[in-house]
């Protein structure tokens, strides 16, 4: 059965505007980016240009903003831009513009086009009159806000097209000028065919939590495309007290951890329960019973963290795994495909974090490299990271723990150090090898012992006292 645009929760209006200039069936970018992107999250999506990328930003660009006609704009400032899309030329400024007036003809929303090379006048009457959606490139975006013709703090939606060419052309300062004028509530779309270093530090310090959708990839039937991907380099020490932050992340419900071995799952899974949190570990050194136990209870919402080993989690399928994270690099790119596929499932997002140590490293690239992912240097991370923090909507000042062990070490480990004080306060009282004891309150006896010393290899009787 073909999927169409109405399938995909597009607006009716929207849906004929569509039907008329005869575009009814969705691109895979488009079935891709739809389902995310109308929920307002922030995304990257991977494409190149021809794809039909226009009309995945387009559709939810047009369908969250308000029109004129709504009762509801009545609420809102006049005539200020809600959404903006930033492109890197001219033309294809003019062709995001084409597409979406196509598709907003029957909203009544007012679509605006912005660029170097002609006069002010027209795009300063314009923005006067009012618009919903403005469209440009970014030095003339930057001129008409300089001359505070162009009010950028009532934008809900910004849409970075051909972030790649952006940073080609040097446009990636005027980029970041424009995301600083915008709200920080913003939902931010990123397109890009390519994700260099720079882009992805644009999009680590401008987006939250992005879903990452890549429309041309052997992996597409498999890579779950509304899971934001978070690669860490960290210490092994450390990642128990970073699992414990993120268990206290804004969104976070259930999470799996996969290890690499049994032992390594047990230990996770005990340190967690000490920190105070509900785990329960999945391995096959567990009887089955145990198995199907700690399954059930991860099903029923009686425990939050399953920590598991790759064989044991095969065949999986919670609903409502918010986190899944890697303890270790998993060994290829098919067993990453396999682990992250455990979040994000029946239309949910989902967020996969692996760690990566510095032994790892190499495997990681090949599996960065294997999947096109554009994460080949992942970002040295501890758990005071302020990145941290950030990617993941951690409260600030969280700690990776919810109970204080302090008290219940002092209870178990007095009694043990009293009884420890007592038999070396014995031994110093005075016990020798026979068993006898000085009284209490004597002095205790001083054994004679008589020492040989030896010079030249000849024995020497020590000088009397």
């Amino acid at each position: 059965m073909t999927t169409t645009f109405r399938d995909l929760g597009v607006q009716a209006e929207i849906c004929d505007a569509l039907e008329r200039a005869g575009i009814t069936t969705p691109f895979a970018i488009q079935e891709m980016t739809l389902s995310v992107a109308l929920l307002g999250t922030d995304l990257i999506g991977q494409a190149r240009t021809g794809t039909g990328k226009t009309l995945a930003f387009g559709i939810p660009v047009l369908q969250r903003s308000v029109s004129p006609r709504d009762p509801a704009y009545a609420d809102m400032p006049q005539g200020k831009p809600q959404a903006l899309i930033v492109a890197p030329t001219r033309e294809l400024a003019l062709q995001v513009s084409s597409d979406l007036s196509i598709a907003s003809a029957d909203t009544g929303l007012r679509v605006l086009t912005v660029y170097g090379g002609v006069g002010y006048d027209t795009q300063l009457e314009a923005l006067e009159a009012g618009v919903d959606i403005v469209v440009g490139t970014p030095g003339r975006l930057i001129d008409l806000a300089n001359r505070r013709a162009l009010d950028l703090s009532h934008v809900h939606a910004l849409v970075l097209d051909e972030a790649d060419e952006m940073l080609d052309l040097g446009f990636l300062p005027d980029v970041i000028t424009l995301l600083s004028k915008t709200p920080e509530t913003r939902q931010t779309m990123l397109f890009s065919a390519t994700m260099p270093a720079a882009i992805v530090a644009l999009a680590r310090t401008h987006m939250r939590h992005p879903m990452n959708i890549r429309a041309e990839s052997s992996y597409d039937t498999t890579m779950v495309p509304a899971t934001a991907q978070f690669i860490y380099l960290a210490h092994d020490l450390d990642k128990p007290e970073i699992i414990g932050r993120v268990l206290q992340a804004e969104d976070a419900e259930k999470i799996i951890v996969f290890t690499r071995t049994k032992r390594q799952a047990q230990r996770v899974a005990d340190d967690l329960v000490e920190r105070g949190f509900s785990a329960s570990p999945l391995h096959g050194d567990m009887a089955q019973v145990a198995r199907e136990k700690a399954l059930a209870k991860f099903r029923e919402d009686k425990i939050r963290v399953l920590v598991a080993t790759d064989v044991a989690a095969r065949g999986i399928d919670v609903r409502g795994v918010s986190h899944v994270i890697n303890y270790t690099c998993p060994e290829d790119d098919k067993t990453y495909v396999h682990r992250i596929g455990r979040t994000g499932r029946a239309g949910a997002s989902g967020i996969a974090i692996t760690f990566v140590d510095w032994a790892d490293l190499h495997r990681w690239k090949m599996i960065n490299k294997a999947l096109d992912l554009p994460f080949p240097d992942p970002q040295e991370t501890y758990s005071t990271s302020e990145h941290l923090f950030h990617d993941q909507g951690i409260p600030v000042g969280t700690k990776g723990r919810i109970v204080d062990p302090a008290p219940v070490e002092r209870k178990e480990r007095a009694p043990r150090e009293r009884r420890s004080s007592d038999r070396s306060g014995s031994d110093r009282s005075g016990s020798d090898r026979s068993g006898s004891s000085e009284k209490s309150g004597d002095a205790p006896r001083r054994r004679n012992r008589s020492r040989r010393r030896t010079r030249g290899g000849e024995s020497v009787e020590a000088p009397k006292a």
